[in-house]
């Protein structure tokens, strides 16, 4: 019986690949509508070099080298929190990271990070526009002045200007191991 059935799905296996779907395929790609409509993909990869920037970026943040850091920034930069709360404009950006970086946060360090550079053709509902957005996830260790140390995840989204900077960064994060830490 065994014998029977493996026969029977071999031939089965035969007879599907002689069959003539693949004509059929090739005489649809050859169409006149297919060759002169081609409209773009809602999303899809961006150029590699983002990931560059992102990755120089992150390096400045945890060695504290804020101006650098700062470079990458559009002048009108809105960097805004899940939480709601958003700094406008890169002067304000730089204020909070300084301050925070300097008086807050003694070390910082992240490992296992991730990044997916895309370009969206076609927005959907919510916070996305058109254009190069860079997608990074990491593993962060910090360690306060105040002695605490915290390891958590973070995702942040950067969308990138016409101009290769940054205009608008998303960071998703919970802040409330952060506030228990530096007991508020």
């Amino acid at each position: 019986m065994r014998k029977i059935l493996f026969l029977a799905a071999g031939c089965y296996l035969l007879i599907s690949c002689n069959g003539k779907s693949g004509d059929s395929t090739a005489a649809n790609t050859d169409s006149p509508t297919a060759s002169t409509q081609k409209t773009p993909q809602p999303a899809e990869f961006a150029d590699p070099k983002y990931v560059d920037i992102g990755k120089k970026n992150l390096a400045s943040l945890a060695s504290g080298d804020i101006d650098n850091w700062l470079t990458a920034y559009a002048d009108n930069a809105r960097f805004a929190f899940s939480s709601g709360d958003s700094l406008v404009g890169k002067a304000e950006i730089s204020k909070y990271w300084k301050d925070r970086r300097g008086n807050v946060i003694d070390s910082l360090a992240f490992d296992n990070d991730i990044w997916l550079p895309i370009k969206i053709n076609q927005p959907q509902k919510g916070p996305d526009k058109a254009g190069n957005w860079l997608l990074c996830w990491y593993h962060t260790n910090v360690r306060y002045k105040n002695g605490k140390k915290l390891s958590f995840w973070v995702h942040v989204d950067h969308h990138f200007d016409s101009t290769d900077k940054i205009d608008q960064t998303i960071e998703y994060i919970d802040r409330a191991p952060i506030n228990k830490a530096l007991g508020k």
